[in-house]
């Protein structure tokens, strides 16, 4: 069985850097931010999709802005302001005891995505690393998820997605692959219940039974 983790809001909580750079972008472009809970509605979809969000614009040039603005503070430090979820290294190595082949699949480009597994010492619990392009390009789950099965030449049956938001759930049911929807997370039951989500799980350390005893037999 393979298994591919969402990055923000499933295996790290990146909440201090995100905010942070996201108003620091909105500063630099003279706009006025929301307050930190808006902003972490946010957290998940691709950093050009939050900017066209907050900006409300389809302007592609002033979104190119604003994330050029996050970037500048993000590859200083707000890469390095994330915390891993209690739990997580424990269920990574329950479930690579268990046979299990782990990914990260996000839409966080990958050069910062490993830059954070690295951070975290948990790289060696992933085959590999499949995230979007510096220029937004490739972001999109249900793209990314696609690119894990071609590359590792598997079908829909052998995989299950792990996230937190819809983004990751949608995605997969593109693919026709099954789909644990995490509550630990920044998405709520409801919007993960909509989207179509297979199983739930309230809390990492539940995860490698519900993993283990229910979606890979």
């Amino acid at each position: 069985m393979l298994v591919a983790f969402d990055l923000d809001g499933t295996l790290v909580d990146p909440k201090e850097g995100i905010v942070a750079c996201i108003e620091y972008a909105l500063d630099r472009l003279s706009v006025e931010s929301p307050d930190a809970a808006e902003l972490a509605r946010h957290i998940g979809p691709s950093l050009h999709d939050t900017f066209r969000a907050l900006l409300d614009t389809q302007d592609e040039a002033q979104v190119l802005k604003a994330v050029s603005f996050y970037r500048e503070r993000f590859a200083v430090s707000g890469i390095y302001e994330n915390t891993v979820y209690p739990g997580i290294p424990e269920a990574l190595d329950a479930l690579r005891g268990a046979g299990m082949t782990l990914y990260v699949v996000t839409s966080k480009p990958t050069n910062y995505a490993r830059k954070i597994i690295q951070q975290f010492e948990l790289a060696a619990s992933f085959r590999k690393i499949i995230g979007g392009e510096m220029d937004g390009r490739r972001s999109d789950k249900e793209d990314l998820i696609g690119k894990l099965l071609r590359s590792e030449l598997v079908g829909p049956a052998d995989l299950v997605m792990v996230g937190d938001r819809k983004h990751d759930v949608l995605g997969a049911r593109k693919h026709a692959v099954r789909s644990v929807g995490v509550l630990w997370g920044y998405g709520t039951y409801e919007e993960l219940e909509q989207a179509g989500a297979e199983w739930y799980c309230r809390t990492p350390a539940d995860l490698p039974e519900l993993l283990i005893e229910q979606v890979a037999r």
